[in-house]
């Protein structure tokens, strides 16, 4: 090929989606173990972390719209994860709370972090931390500058 830029080896876009396939490979029987779904184990992480969140602070901290979150809230609650509840004070406004069982299955999750990690960054001498830790802020690196600039760089670089 005459550009090598557009080979599909040299795309980061690609690298990305195909790691973002594999990780969620190396979830999946260890998620199904508990009985989650990976978005569901997030809703799950970020509850073990607050305690409790509006439906729309989960929304804001997932990166998932109300649309995607309700179902799955209502899945969790119908697996007695979470309780849903109306605040008093504004009807509109939908507190997410653990269950005893949410709360209890913190314990059985407590494995999944590691065993990622020694997937993704292991050696002969066991997991890298260091390694996880350059990624981590290389991909933060990315997510910032994309954020930064919502779509423009797509709009301003078209040639067409």
């Amino acid at each position: 090929m005459d550009d090598p830029s557009l080979l599909l080896e040299n795309q980061i876009c690609f690298r990305v989606y195909s790691l973002e396939r594999a990780i969620m490979a190396a979830y999946k029987p260890l998620l199904a173990a508990l009985g989650l779904t990976y978005p569901q184990y997030l809703v799950m992480l970020a509850l073990w972390e607050k305690g409790e969140s509006t439906v729309g602070g989960l929304c804001s901290v997932l990166g998932l719209d109300t649309g995607t979150m309700s179902p799955l809230l209502k899945r969790m609650e119908s697996n007695h994860l979470v309780v849903r509840t109306r605040l008093p004070e504004d009807e509109r406004t939908v507190l997410v709370r653990l269950t005893a069982q949410g709360i209890a299955l913190k314990e059985r999750a407590r494995h999944i972090p590691a065993q990622i990690g020694s997937c993704m960054f292991g050696s002969e001498d066991g997991f890298d931390p260091e390694s996880y830790i350059q990624l981590r802020e290389t991909l933060d690196r990315a997510l910032v500058a994309l954020d930064a600039r919502k779509g423009s760089l797509c709009n301003t670089m078209n040639p067409s």
